[in-house]
Parts: structure tokens; sequence; C-alpha cells
């Protein structure tokens, strides 16, 4: 691992992307390698330059910021991803988790706690700020019958609930059959059933739905 960090800045707005520049420029920390408008043009120069860190809005034309953070991290899952946000909304919070972001930042966040948290990201660590925490821990709290969780987790085999947590922990397939020493193409599987039993469509809604399982059995120790 390099001391510099090499970041890949997202935003459609002309003076974000200036902004995060010049408050990079008062660190030695960071080099900028690109720049991206919206979320096809991310994935593109993340794809070709695979920096260090991505540092990206949720909210962009052509391709939104958490499909452009799950592409980044199932195409290069060695990219660090900080996503960036105008107001924290637990939807998109907990998006951006399950995509594979390591961060989550509001934009109004001051100069020195925003490039702290680029370090911790960019050097393979995880954070979020305060108010995105707390509209995690909301989420979480919205889920609280143990018991019929339970009863629909029941028809899922061991593999599959150990496939469901890694999927709450926001490892791409390939990441996952990687720690599971599977295929890829075995992971789809794995989640497509573990979708069709749980009644749910989207591997987000799989995550959510894992994270509130496990909060409550903790609330029970």
């Amino acid at each position: 691992m390099t001391d510099t960090i090499h970041v890949l800045v997202a935003d459609d707005h002309d003076l974000v992307r200036a902004g995060l520049k010049a408050a990079m420029r008062t660190s030695d920390d960071f080099s900028v390698v690109a720049e991206a408008r919206d979320g096809r043009e991310a994935v593109r120069e993340a794809k070709r330059l695979k920096p260090e860190l991505v540092v990206m809005d949720v909210r962009m034309p052509l391709l939104d910021g958490i499909e452009a953070c799950r592409e980044i991290r199932s195409q290069v899952p060695g990219i660090n991803v900080l996503m960036l946000t105008s107001f924290a909304d637990e939807r998109a919070v907990m998006a951006a988790i399950v995509a594979g972001a390591s961060g989550f930042m509001l934009k109004e966040v001051q100069t020195p706690q925003l490039l702290e948290a680029m370090r911790i990201v960019g050097r393979g660590g995880k954070t979020l700020d305060a108010v995105s925490s707390a509209a995690v821990i909301a989420q979480i709290r919205k889920g609280t019958v143990v018991s019929e969780e339970d009863k629909i987790a029941q028809q899922l085999s061991e593999r599959e609930l150990r496939v469901l947590d890694l999927i709450a922990d926001g490892l791409t397939n390939r990441e996952i059959g990687e720690t599971l020493f599977l295929s890829e193409k075995t992971i789809k599987h794995h989640v497509s059933d573990i979708l069709a039993k749980l009644g749910l469509s989207r591997r987000v809604e799989a995550a959510a739905f894992a994270i509130r399982r496990a909060a409550t059995h903790l609330q029970d120790e």
C-alpha cells in the first residue's frame, strides 16, 4: 500500500468537484487521478485507472451513484467507495452499504472530517458520519419481530444463511464466492434462491432482512 491515496471524484456539479479537489490539496495524502460527471463515466474511469478511492455523489445522471458503486465494486472489488449526499435518507444509506460502499458522508461535513473519512475508506476501512449512522440504526429498528423473521429464515440452508449474512456485509457475489470458496455463478444461484424463499425481489431487501434479524438477536442477549 502506498502512502498516497489515488482518488476518482464523481459528481455532476462542477463546483462540488472543484471543492473536493481544493480540500484534497490541503493534504499530502491524496492525488486526484480523474473526474466523472455521471455514473457511467465513473464506472468507466474506475475500471480504467483502478484508484484506491472513489468519492461519489449518490444522485447523478445516466447511472445513479448507488448503481455505479455496485458496478465498480463488482468489477473491481479492490476499489473503495465513499458516498456523498446532501441529506441522509435511511434507504439511501442502506442501499449504499449493500452496494458495497465503505463510507457514507453528508456534503455539509467539515473539511477535516471529510478528509479523515477519505483516509479511512481509501485505506480499506469503513466509516459513517453521525447522521448516517443514526439513519442506519433507525432502519434496523423498524424490523423488530423476531419470531416471524426467524420463521421465514428457517427455509434457508446453512450455506444460504451464510450467503445472506455476507450480502448484509456489503460483499459482491465475487467476494462472497472468494470467501466461501465457491464460483461467482454458484453464488448468483444462491442469491436467486434466497430472494425467492424470502419472497423478496431485490438484493437490498435481503440485506435489510438480515440486518433486522441480527439486530433482534442482539436485543435478546
